[in-house]
């Protein structure tokens, strides 16, 4: 009888053990994302200013009000580009599928760039950043699902019209750009995504959100199996096959909009890290979305890591200061030989 229920459930132990060294690996990396930088602070001095143990005032001050918000930050970030993917990749079947599918990233960046090129003169208007990136990518996932529906909801039309919609908005990011030269800095690094210059503030807009919707997310696999199973079979288990696809379409939606709203349209991190979760956990959502949340947490905090190592001179209106790689750069070279890796792999499936 145990060998049998083994046998049914080939991925649990697998899920178990790789859960917890992905925990570890959280632990690891954010004491490796605290400790590096321009001052690198030794784990010991972090522990004590973590603990409130008498520190130096110039530890406590780069750990607290640096720091350690981007840590957070980059892990719940991560997280919510993860679940998003995982959500988009099983209910269109295709494991191709990221955040970035259905244009709600682009959309998302074009409203913040809108907000901050126009809304100067209407106070502290960043609070209203994660309002105004869901306006945009909710309102994208709206046109999208509107212009792909025909006499049913056809993936392969639904990516198309996803893409062709992502590259309009993206044009029209771009042509704000070459209109408002002044605000070029600020423009790019919500297109590339980064994490530089997060603090507090971003951290209170970002937290909130991501309390309610991660969970309503992993709620949502016993929906994501029965669509994984067909329309048909899905619709023959008394499931709404439409409303439940445009549920967790828009549950998707705002979870990729809620994270450019803190860190920026950061590309492939919500293909990456879901595929390697497949790898290991399975089809089951039930595995596969917490799997997916705790292993592109890991995956973007790895890769600010590395793009804190590396620093470089930006030159604007002959003013030159040192800044850190964006973090959205180092995903975009992770993600692009990745990406052709899958394709690749699914071209021999076929």
């Amino acid at each position: 009888m145990n060998k049998l229920i083994r046998n049914r459930n080939p991925y649990e132990m697998t899920y178990k053990i790789g859960l917890l060294a992905a925990l570890l690996l959280v632990l690891i990396l954010c004491v490796m994302h605290i400790a590096f930088g321009k001052v690198v602070i030794s784990p010991q001095h972090i522990l004590r200013a973590l603990a409130n143990v008498q520190e130096e005032e110039h530890h406590r001050q780069i750990i607290w009000q640096l720091r350690l918000p981007r840590t957070l930050i980059a892990l719940v970030a991560g997280a919510m580009l993860g679940l998003a993917g995982a959500i988009l990749q099983s209910i269109t079947r295709n494991p191709l599928a990221e955040p970035g599918l259905l244009g709600v990233s682009a959309g998302s960046v074009l409203m913040i760039v809108i907000w901050i090129t126009f809304a100067d003169g209407l106070g502290d208007a960043t609070r209203y950043l994660p309002l105004v990136a869901w306006t945009g990518g909710i309102g994208t996932v709206l046109f999208v699902n509107a212009l792909s529906l025909g006499k049913g909801m056809d993936i392969t039309r639904l990516a198309l019209v996803g893409i062709l919609t992502g590259s309009v908005l993206q044009s029209c990011t771009s042509l704000i750009l070459l209109r408002h030269t002044e605000a070029v800095g600020s423009i790019l690094l919500w297109m590339i995504g980064s994490l530089n210059g997060r603090v507090w503030v971003h951290w209170d807009m970002l937290w909130p959100w991501a309390l309610v919707i991660i969970p309503l997310g992993l709620l949502s696999a016993g929906a994501a199996n029965a669509l994984q199973l067909g329309q048909s079979t899905a619709a023959s288990l008394g499931v709404s096959v439409r409303r439940m696809r445009w549920m967790m379409l828009i549950l998707a939606a705002v979870l990729t909009a809620g994270a450019v709203a803190a860190v920026g349209a950061i590309g492939f991190i919500g293909l990456i890290g879901p595929h390697i979760a497949r790898r290991l956990v399975g089809q089951d959502a039930r595995r596969l979305f917490p799997f997916s949340t705790v292993v592109t947490g890991v995956l973007l905090l790895g890769a600010d890591v590395i793009a804190q190592a590396v620093s470089f001179e930006l030159h604007v209106f002959g003013l030159s200061s040192q800044v850190s790689l964006p973090v959205g750069a180092v995903t975009a070279f992770m993600g692009a030989p990745f990406f052709l890796y899958l394709i690749k792999q699914k071209r021999k499936s076929h």
